[in-house]
């Protein structure tokens, strides 16, 4: 197979995301995949829309592509997600409207954001009171277990990381192009922390052996992305995307 670059997780990023294209380019990869949560946040969605629009790439929906476009949830849910729709156009939000939750490529590699049923569940992580954890073999051959494809791509919990099962059955989070660090309420309270605000993204190719994977942290102009983020009434977002740290909710 030819190498695939595979994104996940931009938020409305368009400097890290120009940065990690940029990055694809100089390694003259051609196949790129991206796992969905695309232009939620408080930086630059619009850009973001317009920079990947003309690639044409293989896109699944996220968690939070989904609230963007869902009519049930009002404008005053929360500011962040006021900002979004008012600076996407109507062709951006149609776009939205048309990802699939999940995507095959060749019968062998599926896509999708947090597992193929669900968008808000993380697929590798396990969330309890105490911290976070990688779940079992057992616990993800069982929400894999209806699946016939070998590779599958999430992302969702901004974390890369890579599992093989017993079965060969080989897990890829490439981590998050937009977004290094951030806490969550649910179904703990809980940070995920990366420790950097590199842009990530990772490479999949096939070699003798087996599947050659590599996680690539890009440097970007990550203080104008902070600055925007504070600019937009999130110094919670500024301060995750300008070190890549968060911290647990009331914790």
């Amino acid at each position: 197979m030819e190498p695939l670059a595979i994104m996940s997780d931009i938020h409305g990023n368009r400097w890290a995301l120009e940065a990690v294209l940029e990055d694809i380019e100089k390694r003259n990869i051609l196949n790129i995949v991206n796992l969905g949560d695309v232009l939620y946040g408080p930086l630059d969605p619009a850009g973001t829309a317009n920079l990947l629009m003309p690639l044409g790439l293989s896109t699944v929906s996220g968690n939070q592509d989904r609230i963007i476009i869902d009519p049930s949830i009002p404008n005053d849910f929360n500011p962040t997600l006021q900002f979004v729709r008012r600076s996407l156009e109507k062709n951006h939000l149609m776009i939205l409207e048309t990802l699939p939750k999940t995507h095959t490529i060749d019968d062998t590699i599926l896509l999708f954001h947090g597992t193929p049923e669900h968008d808000e569940t993380y697929l590798l992580l396990d969330v309890h009171k105490t911290g976070i954890s990688l779940k079992s073999d057992n616990e993800l051959s069982a929400l894999l277990q209806n699946r016939t494809e070998s590779v599958f791509l999430c992302g969702h919990d901004h974390t890369p990381n890579i599992v093989t099962l017993p079965d060969g059955k080989i897990i890829v989070n490439p981590g998050s192009v937009g977004l290094q660090a951030y806490d969550d309420d649910e179904p703990f309270p809980h940070a995920i922390d990366n420790g950097s605000p590199h842009a990530r993204y990772s490479i999949l190719s096939q070699r003798e052996y087996g599947f050659y994977i590599e996680h690539i942290m890009i440097p970007y102009d990550h203080h104008s992305a902070s600055a925007t983020a504070i600019t937009n009434g999130r110094p919670d977002w500024g301060e995750w995307l300008k070190t890549g740290r968060a911290t647990i909710p009331n914790g």
